[in-house]
């Protein structure tokens, strides 16, 4: 690590009262599908997810949503929960995504943004300079007690052999959002302070770690059973600079995490050609999009790991993998999305066979399209299940 990302992780990491607070909330089984495939056993079937899961694919979050903007919605408890819960309840998921939004720690410590309908994130005042930088405020956590209180409402609904993921997005994403103003479809601004100006980069990083860190512990110490890091526009960087810029600041939120003892998921979108750093960056399971196919990912991945390891510890080479049916894939009727689910369950399977995997957790490639059709995902759950 080089000294511009110095921030040693235990310094983030919770105290051991914190730890046992986490645990005696957690509720689900330990045989649980998701959680069994994370850490390598044999699940009773394999477990289904989907990114975006609940969201504006369903009419009923369409109807409950339909007078109240995103970010209200995330700092209401009880929509909060019953949003979560609704593709659970329809789809019969083996886990729910907590409703969230990876701006969420930003607008609970203060910053000026919101979600614009149709753009997405939009900060009134971007953070270009290390003024700006000293003045971002850091997230406390009583100012996220909404979202633990709604993690509270969505574990008393579900069954103990489902789980809840805890979200959260990635400081390269938070940072893109804060520097560029909004969503961009380059980053120019981004990489050109990382390239121009590395110290007021760095900077930015080392402030936005540890908020992201307290976002997490909030949801941990409220009961989530697994979290994910999401790293939406990591895709856009070459390795080299995710090396650089990017993965030693992932790095210290897993370490930092790491004693809640649940399993970490670590996703970003275009990122084939970063996998293996990702995966050097902690998390136990690595997700994919659906560009790479399941077993070349996790050959991928292996090798890095190899490389990576320490001599004589071989098990640090293993993850689990999340993914990867292309979310078009849903429109193309019931054969097709069979076919599909088939075929990355066995390249899933081949990855396991092989010795590259310790287990899978089926997902999307990315997320759920706003327009597809509710009974397709149904569908593809219950294929994925007899898979």
């Amino acid at each position: 690590m080089t000294e511009g990302t110095s921030n040693p992780a235990e310094n983030l990491a919770p105290s051991a009262d914190a730890v046992d607070t986490a645990a005696s909330r957690r509720r689900a089984a330990h045989d649980a599908p998701l959680l069994a495939a994370a850490r390598g056993d044999k699940p009773a079937h394999r477990p289904v997810w989907m990114m975006r899961q609940a969201g504006r694919s369903l009419p009923e979050y369409r109807e409950i949503r339909k007078d109240i903007g995103m970010l209200d919605s995330c700092f209401n408890p009880e929509l909060l929960a019953e949003i979560t819960m609704q593709p659970v309840r329809r789809h019969n998921a083996d886990a729910a995504i907590l409703f969230s939004d990876i701006v969420v720690p930003l607008k609970a410590a203060g910053v000026d943004l919101d979600i614009v309908p149709g753009r997405g994130p939009v900060v009134e005042h971007p953070i270009r300079t290390l003024e700006d930088i000293d003045n971002l405020p850091m997230v406390e956590p009583d100012q996220l007690t909404p979202i633990a209180e709604g993690i509270g409402g969505v574990l008393e609904q579900l069954r103990s052999d489902q789980v809840l993921i805890g979200f959260a997005g990635a400081p390269f994403t938070l940072a893109s959002y804060l520097v560029e103003g909004g969503p961009s479809k380059n980053h120019e601004v981004t990489k050109a302070l990382m390239y121009t100006n590395p110290e007021t980069w760095h900077a930015l990083m080392r402030k936005l770690t540890p908020l992201i860190v307290r976002f997490l512990r909030v949801q941990a110490e409220a009961g989530i059973d697994a979290l994910q890091l999401f790293d939406s526009w990591a895709g856009y960087l070459s390795a080299r600079d995710y090396r650089e810029f990017v993965r030693p600041y992932s790095q210290q939120i897993f370490t930092a995490m790491r004693s809640y003892g649940i399993p970490m998921i670590h996703f970003g979108v275009g990122t084939g050609e970063l996998l293996g750093d990702m995966a050097i960056a902690g998390p136990d399971v690595v997700g994919v999009d659906w560009r790479v196919p399941m077993d070349s990912a996790a050959a991928r991945v292996y090798g890095a790991l190899e490389a990576d390891a320490p001599d004589g510890q071989p098990d640090t080479r293993m993850r689990a993998y999340q993914g990867n049916l292309d979310p078009a894939v849903l429109f193309a009727g019931p054969d097709v999305i069979a076919s599909q689910v088939k075929r990355i369950a066995a390249e899933a399977d081949r990855a396991i066979a092989r010795g590259h995997s310790r287990g899978h957790i089926f997902n999307l490639g990315h997320g759920v399209l706003p327009s597809t059709d509710p009974d397709s995902i149904t569908r593809a759950f219950e294929e994925i299940h007899l898979s």
